[in-house]
Parts: structure tokens; sequence; C-alpha cells
């Protein structure tokens, strides 16, 4: 899975411990991950690491990766998993 994205727009989602879901947005993926990595990037994922990245979609701006950031986040679980093509996340 590529982690480097120059600039573009991207959304996360981080599987956590317990299998809680994170989404995120971030235009550098590498240093994103380093920070939750290190527990600098969101209360939520220090909370509940380890973590493992799931899914990343591409965006074309921030406007429009916040907007997809707010669709998912506003999904109910069972069908995020589908909107996402995440299995194993029971």
């Amino acid at each position: 899975m590529r982690k480097s994205n120059k600039g573009k727009w991207l959304v996360y989602v981080l599987k956590c411990r317990k299998n809680y879901l994170y989404t995120g947005i971030t235009n550098n993926l590498e240093k994103r991950l380093k920070e939750h990595a290190e527990g600098r990037g969101s209360k939520f994922v220090r909370a509940w690491r380890p973590f493992e990245l799931v899914k990343i979609l591409s965006c074309d701006n921030s406007t429009k990766a916040r907007q997809l950031e707010y669709k998912i986040k506003k999904m109910k679980r069972a069908k995020k998993l589908e909107f996402l093509g995440i299995k194993n996340a029971a």
C-alpha cells in the first residue's frame, strides 16, 4: 500500500484495538501515521493503539476530503464497513 501521496488529500481509516475504526484526512499520510504511532495524531488513536491502516481514499482537494470524512463518520458501522469494503473488523 502506497503511503506517500505528495500533497494529494486522502481520507484514511485505521482499525484500532478492539476493532474500533478511526477516520481522518491528511495531505501527508506518512507524516500523519508517524504522528499517530507516536501518540500525537489524535486522542482517540492514542487511547486505542495499536492501529492498522485499512483503507485510503484519494480526493481532489481538502474540501472533498472533509466532506467524504464527514459522510463516513456519520455512517452506522455496518454501512461503513460495506462502503469501505473492509472485512475482518467485526
